[in-house]
């Protein structure tokens, strides 16, 4: 059972998907659903002895078309929709113990090519409004399968955090004339000091405004809204950039650096969103090699994250952090 039930003081969409408690929980190696099918052995997901790079329907989802019906009636107050959507599981590699950063740059070239076809196809379903791709890596994220891989959830509305961008990227550009985003990136360009990495097309920062000590966002030095604006030399500066980025986040400290890795881009509602400005967001929940920053009370109860670090420090720390 799923549905969208509507939350009338935070003004914003909860699925309800009862069937995910039974979803895929911690399998070992030789029974990862997500590995390729070896003769006469366990049957995978993915009915081939090897692959490069694999997208299927989740057979969990939180969203699905068409949506099976609702559990309860909809009433004034709670509002409840079907969660028509899409899910999909976009698998990294068929090699179980690496990760994404473990891939070639070529290979997250290509990746960045699924991604693209994904979120136009997706896009282009009219009870589509918004593509969402993201990747939660480590089980401090609450990760159920450890294979590499990342998920495509295609929602029939915009999410409120996506939202919330977008409209002050709207007023900020009715009442300035330019895009937020693009000031961001000049601003963050004038400091330097909490600019991690950039290449021709990309700029990699822990911006002023991190709620995560470790928190990088990677924006697109020109004014793109979505992957299908890039040039191929912007594909390929964007997975320099995010190869270069990986990287240094795991020889931070030695160690598969978990994170929550989103992509911000233009929603697909038919609307005109040319204000709004393509960005990655990473979210890693370490704050020390041994403490991990947890969403408490003021984060999680009032919307107010607390960050128990300065960006600048922490910029430079993952400045040094060169790649091996």
């Amino acid at each position: 059972m799923s549905e969208l039930r509507w939350h009338p003081l935070l003004r914003e969409w909860v699925i309800t998907a009862t069937h995910r408690q039974d979803r895929t929980f911690m399998p070992p190696k030789d029974y990862c659903p997500l590995c390729p099918t070896k003769p006469g052995a366990f049957p995978t997901e993915v009915p081939s002895e090897d692959y490069e790079i694999v997208v299927f329907q989740n057979k969990f989802p939180s969203l699905q078309y068409p949506a099976p019906p609702e559990a309860v009636e909809p009433t004034e107050l709670y509002k409840v929709r079907p969660a028509n959507g899409v899910c999909e599981v976009v698998l990294y590699s068929s090699n179980h113990e690496g990760s994404l950063a473990q891939e070639s740059e070529e290979d997250i070239r290509n990746l960045i090519e699924v991604w693209t076809d994904r979120y136009e196809e997706l896009g282009a379903k009219d009870y589509i409004d918004y593509v969402f791709i993201f990747e939660n890596k480590g089980k401090e994220i609450g990760v159920t399968i450890t294979h590499p891989h990342g998920q495509i959830y295609a929602y029939p509305f915009i999410p409120p955090m996506i939202q919330r961008e977008l409209d002050a990227s709207r007023e900020h550009k009715e009442k300035t004339g330019r895009c937020l985003i693009c000031d961001i990136i000049e601003e963050e360009k004038k400091d330097g000091r909490r600019i991690v990495i950039e290449n021709d097309s990309f700029m990699a920062a822990i911006p002023f405004y991190a709620r995560y000590p470790y928190e990088v966002h990677i924006f697109s030095k020109g004014h793109m809204g979505c992957l299908t604006d890039f040039s191929e030399k912007e594909k390929s500066d964007l997975a320099n950039i995010l190869k270069i980025m990986l990287a240094k986040y795991d020889n931070l400290w030695n160690m598969s650096l978990p994170y929550m890795m989103v992509l911000h881009q233009t929603p697909t509602d038919g609307e005109n969103h040319d204000y709004y400005h393509f960005h990655i967001e990473f979210y890693p929940p370490y704050r020390t090699p041994q403490k991990l920053k947890y969403l408490a009370g003021s984060e999680s109860g009032a919307g107010v994250f607390i960050n128990d670090t300065l960006a600048e420090e922490k910029a430079a720390e993952l400045r040094e952090a060169e790649p091996k």
